[in-house]
């Protein structure tokens, strides 16, 4: 894929466009709330790629980052705004729209919001989002204020955000459990200071829809100036109810939902953009509602999403699971072979995803493999089209039919890799009843070109793999999740392993951060053997640990 591109000329793209209130925006907040998922940090370059798609995708605002948090993410949310931010994107009716909106998180404070502008300014359509907590439990045990100070601060923060940016958006942390009263008096505070939406937070997914729903309505009915900006929704699924928390939201009067790709996020995650689109696209007829999604682009977005954070998506998943299009039951295969709407209400492909079995074999050439993966939405430059078809290859003569899945997976662990620090070349284990599993691992240094040798020695051939792998790379770390699971079916299937390792990065500049923090990594590998699998996963959970604290050491420098 590619990681960067030439900004098209925007002189004949207007910079807004007006608001249908037939539509609800599509507030994206994987780069920033999805990224805190255990786990699921991201390099630069992974944060960019994932822009471009949500970009692609048709997502209206894209929360890249929360500029404070570190220099780093301070770089790379400018980065998106330097590139995504200024780049238009086609829309529904194929013709160009506005980039989108790249939001910037902060706190309440005058230094997060200067750094949230420093990064989000490059952009089209900038916007500063900046909250602050309003639940008593907040407000007494984590802020220390009382309540007319929150009220002040509000007022104070939102009129500091909108000297830099128009585009300015406020929420209150905990809405949820806060007082409606007194977020009638904090909302109209934000508003009257130049506030341009309101976001209302379930912070820790604690209430439920209907009352979700009341509340929205009863602040969009009694906040002062309540007419003159959008109202926006950001539920987590803490009790499994974010989606229908989210919906109950919109059908109140919100017309933006904030959302992250397979609802990913803290905790329990947070509202799936993907059941919330289709929700509304399915339901159209209930809702009165449409978003500017190109639902098309929702399935390549789960796959690159759950590569790239190594959250690997559960079966069951709505809409982006293995199983959400899979029928097994006797007569479920009898209503579908009568007529598929009997048990599907909505087609697969609408979502990106297609159904053919066998799709190439070890006798298909080069051209009929570009035109199939441009068929699955992937456009590769000749180099990374060439080393693509040489895995085919490889693949083809290994397994006896190469389906589509097998495409997918094939493409997707070539081009969601972190930069290569090492290269495996080769790995070759001996384990069995009654022996020492034991391991000879050959790796190659990307940069210096060096090739390294080892053996280990383990519980078993994967544990010996690692063993010998450590000796090589000596950095410190502890294997903490490790699963297997199968691609296609077929004792020729491809595995897939995904594991987590947790290591220590170095510490971001500043007075209260000073000693190394404890950081989780995900590795993905994929392999009809599974031991090499396992080697390919481990790989590249230390070679994205490496890029982090590659990136992490020269910030500092910079600092």
């Amino acid at each position: 894929m590619n990681k960067e591109k030439d900004v098209v000329d925007i002189s004949d793209i207007p910079a807004a466009e007006p608001h249908d209130p037939n539509v609800v925006l599509i507030f994206d907040t994987t780069l920033r709330d999805g990224e805190q998922s255990p786990g699921a940090t991201l390099t630069p370059e992974e944060k960019l790629e994932i822009a471009y798609q949500l970009s692609r995708l048709g997502v209206d605002i894209i929360e890249a980052g929360f500029p404070a948090a570190s220099p780093g993410d301070l770089a790379a949310v400018r980065r998106i705004a330097e590139t995504v931010g200024r780049e238009p994107r086609p829309g529904k009716d194929g013709r160009l729209r506005p980039p989108p909106v790249i939001a910037g998180l902060a706190r309440a404070t005058k230094s997060d919001i200067d750094k949230a502008w420093e990064a989000v300014q490059p952009a089209l359509r900038p916007r500063i989002h900046t909250f602050i907590a309003t639940s008593d439990i907040h407000i007494q045990h984590k802020l220390r204020m009382t309540r007319e100070a929150v009220i002040e601060r509000t007022r104070e923060m939102v009129a500091y955000a909108k000297q830099y940016c128009d585009d300015v958006e406020f929420s209150p942390e905990d809405a949820g459990r806060s007082d409606p009263e007194f977020l009638v008096q904090v909302l109209a505070a934000a508003i009257e200071a130049g506030a341009t939406t309101l976001n209302i937070p379930d912070t820790v997914g604690y209430t439920l829809p209907e009352e979700f729903g009341n509340l929205i309505r009863f602040l969009r009915e009694n906040t002062p100036g309540g007419d003159r900006v959008i109202w926006s929704v950001h539920c987590h699924d803490d009790l499994g109810l974010a989606t229908a928390n989210t919906l109950a939201g919109l059908q109140a009067g919100a017309r933006q939902a904030e959302v992250t790709i397979n609802g990913i996020g803290e905790r329990a995650g947070n509202t799936a953009l993907e059941e919330v689109v289709m929700a509304l696209w399915v339901r159209k007829s209930y809702f009165g509602l449409d978003t500017n999604i190109l639902t098309q682009e929702i399935y390549r977005t789960s796959e690159m999403v759950s590569r790239y954070t190594g959250m690997v998506i559960q079966p069951n998943k709505a809409i982006v699971g293995a199983n959400a299009f899979a029928h097994e039951a006797g007569i479920h295969q009898d209503g579908m072979l009568k007529h598929k709407r009997t048990y599907e209400i909505m087609d697969a492909e609408t979502i990106g995803l297609h159904h053919s079995r066998l799709v190439l074999g070890k006798h298909s050439g080069r051209h009929a493999f570009r035109v199939k993966l441009e068929e699955m939405g992937y456009h590769l430059s000749p180099e990374e089209l060439e080393e693509a078809f040489r895995r085919f290859k490889e693949l083809a003569d290994k397994k006896k039919t190469v389906t589509e899945a097998d495409l997918e997976a094939l493409v997707a662990d070539q081009i969601y890799q972190p930069p290569e620090t090492w290269v495996i070349e080769a790995v070759q284990v001996q384990s069995g009843n009654n022996l020492i599993p034991t391991a000879v691992v050959r790796l190659r240094n990307a940069s210096s070109d060096e090739v390294f040798t080892e053996a280990g020695f383990g519980t078993g051939p994967v544990d010996a793999i690692y063993q010998g792998i450590n000796r090589i790379v000596q950095i410190p770390n502890r294997l903490i999740e490790f699963s297997l699971k199968a691609v296609t079916e077929g004792l020729d299937a491809q595995a897939d392993v995904t594991l987590r390792i947790e290591a220590e990065v170095p510490a971001s500049p500043g007075p209260n951060d000073q000693a190394p923090r404890r950081q989780i990594f995900v590795g993905r590998g994929l392999d009809t053997d599974i031991v090499v699998a396992s080697a390919k996963a481990y790989i590249q959970a230390l070679n994205r640990l490496l890029a982090t604290r590659t990136a992490e050491e020269s910030t500092i420098e910079v600092k």
